[in-house]
């Protein structure tokens, strides 16, 4: 049930950012059906992922039971699925913020949030 609760969540975070990347698209007078498909494209790919990474943990998990020993492959298997959930998470609300930022341009603190990434995106590259 966990595996399904974390694909919704990414589904609707990807749905999240297609939409507000297209409100931003709008509001700079910038849509194009070139730009469409390819972020489409890449929400197709993340959900690809994710259920790769969940398909991996149910399988590892029946493969460990074939064994008798379920201990680790059940922990090899969430620790994947969780890794790629955190990961897919994280980058798409980044996404939506940066969106946020230019359609509204009045938020403050979400520039606030996207500059100290910028920031630490560059002093990490350094």
């Amino acid at each position: 049930m966990q595996y399904i609760i974390m694909f919704l969540i990414v589904l609707g975070l990807a749905f999240a950012d297609f939409v507000t990347g297209y409100i931003k698209a709008r509001c700079k007078d910038e849509v194009s059906s070139k730009a469409l498909r390819i972020g489409g494209l890449h929400k197709v790919s993340e959900l690809t992922i994710m259920l790769s990474a969940i398909g991996l943990t149910v399988g590892l998990e029946k493969l460990g039971g074939y064994y008798s020993d379920t201990r680790l492959t059940s922990l090899a298997g969430a620790f994947t699925a969780l890794t790629v959930f955190v990961y897919i998470t994280a980058m798409e609300i980044i996404s939506i913020v940066e969106n946020f930022a230019e359609i509204y341009p009045e938020a403050t603190w979400a520039r606030k949030i996207i500059s100290r990434l910028k920031k630490y995106e560059d002093d990490k590259e350094d």
